[in-house]
């Protein structure tokens, strides 16, 4: 019994640790970004991806304190990066899409609000940008329809931004 009640200790100072990091996060992304030029939109999605590597070492801390072989641990961590690894060179996937999303997001100057044309020989397009997503970026043309397009193409294709606004 003695052993349960170690293993519940430790779960529980996991627990703690990680419900303080995940909610003090927020607030020190966010004032240690006020000082750049990021948008709202785009510092949001910095603390949704560092929370999210935050629940993946709690859920690796609790699955270490309850037993979890360190072989079985080392095959999830290898699937997980092989899966990143396809996704980069994956075309069409879903997760080639997710990987395009965090490629635009911290290497490419779009922003909301941005009027973008794709330069695509057989389907030239414009619009305004007025989502970016994990999987589409959402553009809204003159006509008021909205496109949505993977972000894997706008890797793939020319993009010209034809107007651009300074919001944060």
């Amino acid at each position: 019994m003695e052993k349960y009640t170690i293993q519940l200790i430790e779960s529980g100072i996991v627990v703690i640790v990680y419900i303080l990091l995940y909610f003090t996060t927020k607030t020190i992304i966010n004032n240690a970004l006020k000082n750049t030029h990021l948008q709202r939109a785009r510092r949001k999605m910095v603390v949704k991806a560092i929370q999210l590597i935050i629940t993946l070492f709690a859920v690796i801390f609790l699955a270490g304190i309850w037993g979890l072989d360190q072989s079985e641990l080392a095959i999830f961590a290898s699937s997980i990066f092989t899966a990143l690894g396809i996704a980069f060179f994956a075309k069409w996937s879903l997760l080639s899409n997710i990987t395009s999303s965090i490629i635009l997001f911290f290497n490419h100057p779009l922003k909301i609000g941005d009027k973008v044309r794709i330069l695509d020989k057989d389907c030239p397009f414009e619009g305004e940008i007025s989502d970016l997503t994990y999987f589409f970026v959402h553009l809204k043309n003159d006509v008021g329809e909205v496109i949505t397009v993977p972000n894997s193409l706008f890797l793939e294709k020319s993009i010209t931004i034809i107007a651009t606004t300074e919001k944060n």
